[in-house]
């Protein structure tokens, strides 16, 4: 059974739930968009059924399309869509209509419930990480763009996909 994911941001104008089949919050993103939005310690996704999504509080939702190659000849705009609080700034959920089945939670706004620790915590983008930003402590895997697996087959193959 997908687990029910409980998630708000924090001030609590807006309130989501979603049923997650990839719970656990193992790949940390530290792309430039990930690393503005969601932190200098960049940002984690899981995976969620989309029609499940119920919010309360959506006129508090505000919507942010992130900028690719911003400044340069190719800059476009991407056809993800960041939710986030438009009184807090809390990033909630990444949706794109080329996944129209799929809705990605930020592991930061999830409440409950909590959340299982991965043995081995997957980084990404790490050729824009800027020097400063420290990795986590703890078994890592290291990938200068994107790891070989998606977030179901990495559940998948790690035995904890909630079919």
């Amino acid at each position: 059974m997908p687990v029910e994911l409980k998630g708000s941001c924090h001030c609590g104008s807006v309130r989501f739930s979603v049923e997650s089949s990839t719970p656990v919050p193992y790949q940390l993103c530290l792309c430039s968009i990930c690393r503005k939005v969601g932190g200098v310690g960049g940002s984690i996704n899981l995976g969620g059924h989309s029609k499940t999504l119920k919010v309360e509080g959506g006129e508090n939702i505000s919507i942010y399309k992130a900028v690719l190659n911003r400044d340069t000849p190719s800059e476009k705009v991407t056809s993800s869509q960041r939710n986030f609080c438009k009184k807090c700034s809390s990033m909630l959920w990444l949706y794109d209509d080329t996944w129209p089945d799929l809705i990605h939670p930020f592991a930061s706004a999830i409440d409950s419930p909590e959340l299982d620790t991965p043995e081995i915590m997957t980084c990404i983008q790490l050729d824009s990480k800027p020097s400063y930003v420290q990795l986590p402590e703890g078994n890592k895997e290291k990938y200068t763009q994107y790891g070989p697996d998606s977030l179901e087959s990495w559940h998948k193959k790690h035995h904890v996909y909630e079919a």
